[in-house]
């Protein structure tokens, strides 16, 4: 399975940290391409590629690690059917740090109308950058990452990543029940959980 990280800001890198930490092959691109990201890639070792983005959207998993409102950027750019996205955005009014208005609707339902026929699978958005780069190890425990999609393949497959990459994977269900909860400003947004087993 393929794997690429789009986004090399903040959430982009710590997770291309984790997967080379882990010995876990993955691709990264960013708006500036593959260039702009040797250096990163050098320091991470062989696990990490710095490609393109036409190369970065040929994987079997996609990781969008970007800004959510550049997302309709990617719509047009590949047939998005039977690829898994993890949606990693945040819907965020930067003026006042506020979600945004979506009139009801879920962020990632959203991502998953701009991406047709994707298996949209929600994770990495809750925690901050900081604290995801910590060792997910932690007090006997292991820090967890909330799943959510309406695909159960996928979720289950997201989560089986999730772990190999050191943390829990907690699954939530279908975006509308358990992934409302990892929406921007809600109840999930910043909570650090560790599970010890």
């Amino acid at each position: 399975m393929a794997i690429s990280i789009i986004g090399s800001g903040a959430i982009g890198s710590v997770l291309a940290r984790r997967f080379a930490a882990n010995g876990i092959d993955v691709a990264i691109t960013n708006s500036r391409g593959a260039s702009s990201l040797r250096e990163l890639a050098r320091k991470l070792g062989p696990h990490v590629r710095a490609v393109d983005l036409p190369e970065a959207l040929q994987a079997d998993t996609i990781i969008l690690a970007v800004l959510y409102t550049t997302v309709p950027e990617l719509a047009d750019k590949i047939d998005w059917s039977g690829r898994t996205v993890i949606d990693a955005t945040n819907a965020i009014d930067f003026s006042d740090f506020s979600p945004t208005e979506l009139n009801g609707k879920l962020s990632s339902d959203i991502v998953a109308e701009i991406l047709p026929n994707a298996r949209v699978v929600k994770a990495f958005n809750t925690l901050p950058a900081a604290t995801l780069a910590e060792d997910p190890g932690e007090a006997e425990g292991r820090r967890v990452i909330f799943v959510s999609g309406d695909d159960a393949e996928a979720r289950k497959s997201v989560a089986a990543l999730v772990s190999r990459l050191g943390y829990a994977a907690v699954d939530l269900g279908r975006i509308q029940e358990g992934g409302r909860l990892q929406q921007f400003g809600e109840s999930l947004q910043g909570l650090n959980l560790i599970l010890k087993r």
